[in-house]
């Protein structure tokens, strides 16, 4: 646990433990080489297809997948655990619905890894500027 805090939650001040933090960087244009990229197909190995229904064919399609694939990196690092050892980019969702903040849904290794830590909830930010994707996430423990 890093530290418990005060926030400000939907009108009421709570208090939560700061169990994990983790921050990441795309290039959305490397991540359109990603995806074209025959030898690696990146989009069955990191999304599912929930994730793929939300995101659609648009045309801001990649910025979209590029924001989806900081934030499940933001996820392992907050988790600590990187992917590999059990835990797949598959295991970490990332969904958003209309008019609300993206949410983090786990399964797998990552669902398994959280619980062990103590994470009951996560607060998550998904920007894009300048060609990049960006997101942040803390990983939350139940208030002290």
């Amino acid at each position: 646990m890093l530290d418990a805090h005060w926030y400000r939650v939907q009108g009421k001040t709570v208090l939560v433990n700061v169990i994990g933090h983790g921050i990441d960087l795309v290039d959305v244009a490397a991540m359109q080489r990603w995806i074209d990229d025959p030898r690696a197909p990146l989009i069955p190995r990191c999304f599912v297809q929930a994730e793929l229904d939300e995101i659609g064919d648009g045309p801001d399609r990649v910025e979209r997948l590029a924001g989806r694939f900081a934030a499940k990196e933001a996820v392992l690092k907050a988790l600590g655990t990187g992917f590999g050892a059990g835990v797949a980019f598959t295991d970490v969702m990332i969904h958003r619905r209309p008019g609300a903040a993206p949410e983090v849904q786990l399964a797998g290794g990552a669902a398994k890894v959280a619980e062990t830590l103590g994470i009951t909830s996560w607060l998550l930010s998904i920007s894009h500027a300048g060609g990049m994707a960006t997101a942040s996430v803390l990983a939350l423990g139940a208030s002290a």
